[in-house]
């Protein structure tokens, strides 16, 4: 019995998609934009009570800033733009897997100030070796195979374990992105501007991450009437927590909430600027909504199911719940 089910058959979806490349595309683009728009004297400015970046010592003597004297800087910042820029195009992602996680922990250890999105950036790219190691295609924009990978799992069939490898590895990121989100919902409501409606106001008014001067009149206004402002407050908070909670929600629902997700972190890239922290978040979305193999030629079928899901049963359809007014017998 153990030994099949160990090779017995197994039926799953090839996890190669279009929707991945995407991911992959969006993510890549948001740490090269940090790099190209932040000179290197802004990345590795000192910092009070931390080592002068980047601290070439332990693991972090890993990383491509420390390749060359602190005078090249610069040559190695734009190095990896160029690699980011060569991820992003899609070209041959099981040989660009290596190099994106590379410029990632490079970035998260080496730069003197960090966001959210370059810690994600560094999580994701790790768990998304097994992927794309495993991943033959040309080019990530390309559809995946529409046939199952079914086999017996055994030696002599090793493509088979590379698609259960890659199918759990992408699992794994889904768990991890919901964790991530539950996990910005559940600590917002320790503080009491979150809970109380009001942290938006302070967001707003904030000098660095506040909205541009010409948004600032508009967020002046949005942010004095009292609906507003608790509509602003709590729609993060409650879209974090649905996302966390897609997981146990059908497919079709989740399209829908990659909509809320992209929006949310667009908004927070117009109104805070903070738009490579946007682009990691929005491909961490589409790694947590899409299924595996998934391909962005769906979008138009998989819209239309969800609208149909959405659709107010027609009214030939409705079932007469209240008796016919009495006739003549």
């Amino acid at each position: 019995m153990l030994r099949r089910w160990l090779f017995g058959s197994v039926v799953l979806d090839l996890p190669w998609g279009s929707w991945l490349g995407l991911a992959r595309t969006l993510m890549a683009l948001g740490t090269a934009g940090t790099l190209a728009l932040s000179g290197a004297d802004v990345l590795f400015s000192p910092v009070v009570g931390l080592p002068l970046a980047p601290a070439c010592e332990g693991l972090g003597a890993l990383s491509i800033f420390c390749l060359l004297p602190r005078e090249q800087l610069s040559l190695l910042k734009w190095v990896c733009v160029v690699i980011l820029l060569v991820v992003a195009s899609g070209w041959r992602p099981r040989w660009t897997a290596l190099a994106h996680w590379w410029v990632a922990f490079s970035v998260f250890n080496s730069v003197a100030i960090t966001d959210g999105g370059d810690q994600a950036s560094i999580v994701l790219t790790t768990l998304l070796l097994p992927v794309l190691l495993t991943d033959d295609r040309r080019w990530h924009w390309q559809r995946s195979p529409r046939t199952h990978a079914a086999a017996t799992a055994t030696p002599a069939r090793p493509r088979t374990w590379a698609v259960a490898l890659a199918v759990v590895a992408l699992l794994a990121i889904k768990l991890q992105v919901a964790v991530i989100y539950f996990q910005a919902s559940v600590a917002k409501l320790g503080q009491p501007e979150w809970v109380d409606g009001t942290s938006m106001y302070y967001w707003m008014s904030d000098d660095i991450f506040g909205p541009a001067a010409w948004m600032r009149p508009l967020m002046d206004a949005v942010v004095d009437q009292q609906l507003l402002l608790l509509t602003l407050t709590w729609l993060p908070l409650v879209v974090e927590f649905l996302l966390a909670l897609s997981l146990l929600l059908p497919q079709w629902s989740r399209w829908g909430l990659l909509l809320l997700g992209v929006s949310l972190h667009l908004s927070i890239a117009v109104t805070m600027g903070l738009w490579s922290f946007s682009l990691v978040m929005v491909g961490a979305c589409i790694l947590l909504l899409t299924p595996p193999g998934a391909d962005l030629q769906e979008v138009g079928p998989a819209w239309r199911r969800w609208r149909d899901r959405l659709r107010v049963q027609p009214e030939h359809d409705r079932v007469e719940l209240l008796p016919a007014a009495a006739g003549p017998r």
